[in-house]
């Protein structure tokens, strides 16, 4: 096959010219879309089980690649920093949270020995964008200090959200537009929407620029407080009138059905803090508790589809890699009035007090309260696996996962048993975008990408995995190698499990298997030296 010259072109192909090897176009980059959840649990989509619409999320699945074994880190903080730098969270500096430990892996920001996603694709050519929660800088800043690891200073373009971790959907404290601190409407304001807002805006301004774009949409949802709009709420409120209980039983039938997990593995017992359904006091409060949390998952889909809407009307759908996930597993934190975070507002826009706390005799909704699901609902949005954010248990540490690339993924609503880590997600991107991850970056040296790229995966293809995955948060504490996994609940022993026959980890196989424990347990010191991580009692002690 061969091409016409420019010359026969113009004179109807009279010009006699040397003819020349017909050379394919160069791949077209994709723009790329992340979409990070906040504190959601493993079944709670659709297309993981849920009994929640989630149409939108779940045609993403239908068009493209669900990952039955893809890992967070357990917590906001450190997953985000994973996510943006493709390193574990103590190598960037976040090994715990916001505040400044003193210790090269607990600072509390990113530090400068390690590249965002917007760092690493903006030389590259991308143009590069963010809304909604950064969460890796130090939370008590004020808006007119040093900004220097907020996002316009780590690479991104254009910024619109909320500095800090979580907060009212309705007058979110640190709003910040770019680098500029600005204001709530006070008239119709929530937050979910406000984030989609600017993702559509983003959209429709870069997709007819000759650049690809980079678009970094961190929601806060479902993250409490409780807060939906009666609307939304109405659609749930009678849904879990038959409790926690028969909710995990169902969500885990649907997941065995839909070959999300394997049949063989025993759904865990019910947590043995939560009481029996049957025996549950509050139970109209419970049941609120639950359809709120519901409601701002409805919610945050109907967002993520006016994305997508807005990369079908502007002609970039196929053109687009969009990942889904979260950022931990569920979170069982208990509010109460006592709880101590600053961001907390005293008063409603309008002058009411809000009423902070899990007290039965409020019902969980409006602006002027400030509660959280806790600990049984979120046992049921892990199912079929144990614990929560902050652990490292499965139920910690899994999160749905979901690629779509309609112009390069052809499978359709394909499942993959392959394991894939939150640090993938720098090196599938650079891999995708021709992007070089460096070695140096404006005069600083930059660590080694920890990630693989999830390429070859969603090509319908295999991939080396990791040899090994590991974690570490507050104590908490694992390494998985292969089908293995080795894990600890601060203070307790190591656990060992056959994630390929107990992935719900019932049965710990340590006892008869004490070599085998002994010889991970010293890779994952291996790991943990290498990558600033300390013995939690000596951060714990720091902290007063």
């Amino acid at each position: 096959m061969h091409r016409r010259t420019f010359l026969q072109t113009l004179a109807g192909g009279a010009v006699a010219a040397k003819s020349e090897p017909w050379t394919p176009p160069a791949p077209k980059r994709p723009n790329i879309v992340l979409i990070l959840a906040d504190d959601m649990g493993f079944s709670d989509l659709g297309c993981y089980g849920s009994e929640i619409s989630t149409p939108h999320i779940d045609s993403l699945a239908h068009r493209g690649v669900r990952f039955k074994q893809f890992y967070n880190t357990a917590r906001c903080c450190p997953s985000r920093a994973s996510v943006l730098t493709g390193l574990y969270p103590h190598q960037t500096g976040i090994g715990l949270m916001e505040t400044d430990q003193h210790r090269p892996g607990y600072r509390g920001e990113l530090n400068m020995q390690c590249v965002t996603l917007a760092e690493a694709l903006r030389p590259a050519g991308y143009r590069t964008l963010m809304c909604g929660k950064w969460h890796v800088c130090h939370n008590d800043k004020a808006h007119d200090s040093d900004k220097h690891d907020w996002p316009l200073q780590r690479g991104f373009e254009h910024y619109y959200g909320t500095i800090i971790g979580a907060g009212s959907y309705y007058d979110p404290a640190m709003l910040t537009n770019d680098n500029e601190p600005i204001q709530a409407d006070r008239k119709s304001f929530y937050y979910t929407d406000a984030i989609a807002d600017h993702a559509v805006n983003f959209i429709g301004e870069y997709a007819r620029k000759p650049e690809p774009f980079f678009l970094y949409t961190a929601f806060t949802a479902p993250h409490w407080p409780l807060h939906a709009d009666p609307e939304d709420i109405a659609k749930y409120q009678n849904r879990y009138r038959d409790g926690w209980d028969a909710l995990r039983a169902q969500r885990h039938q649907r997941q065995i059905r839909m070959g999300i997990v394997d049949a063989k593995w025993p759904l865990t017992p019910r947590d043995p803090r939560v009481p029996a359904w049957k025996d549950a006091p509050n139970k109209e409060w419970e049941m609120r508790r639950m359809a709120v949390y519901a409601a701002q998952i409805g919610r945050l889909d109907r967002n993520i589809g006016r994305i997508l809407s807005k990369l079908r009307e502007t002609g970039v759908e196929n053109d687009t890699l969009v990942m889904f996930l979260s950022d931990n597993g569920a979170c069982a934190e208990e509010l109460t009035p006592s709880w101590k975070y600053r961001f907390i507002p005293e008063t409603t826009r309008d002058g009411r007090p809000v009423r902070l706390g899990n007290n039965p005799a409020v019902m969980p909704g409006s602006e002027d309260t400030y509660q959280s699901y806790g600990l049984p609902w979120a046992n049921a949005s892990n199912t079929p696996f144990r614990l929560y954010k902050h652990w490292i248990h499965e139920g910690g540490i899994s999160t749905p996962f979901i690629a779509r690339w309609p112009a390069h993924i052809k499978a359709a609503n394909t499942l993959t048993d392959q394991t894939g880590h939150i640090t993938d997600i720098m090196a599938t991107c650079a891999d995708v975008a021709g992007a070089k991850y460096p070695s140096e970056y404006q005069g600083n040296p930059i660590q080694p990408l920890e990630g693989l790229s999830l390429l070859p995966i969603l090509e319908s293809g295999q991939r080396p995995g990791h040899s090994e995955i590991c974690w570490e948060h507050e104590g908490n504490r694992a390494i998985r190698e292969g089908k293995w996994k080795l894990v600890s609940r601060y203070p307790d022993q190591w656990e060992l499990h056959d994630m390929e026959a107990d992935r719900t980890e019932v049965h710990d196989l340590a006892p008869e298997r004490t070599a085998q424990v002994e010889a991970m347990a010293e890779r994952w010191g291996k790991w943990a030296s290498r990558c600033n991580v300390l013995p939690w009692d000596d951060i714990r002690n720091s902290r007063g």
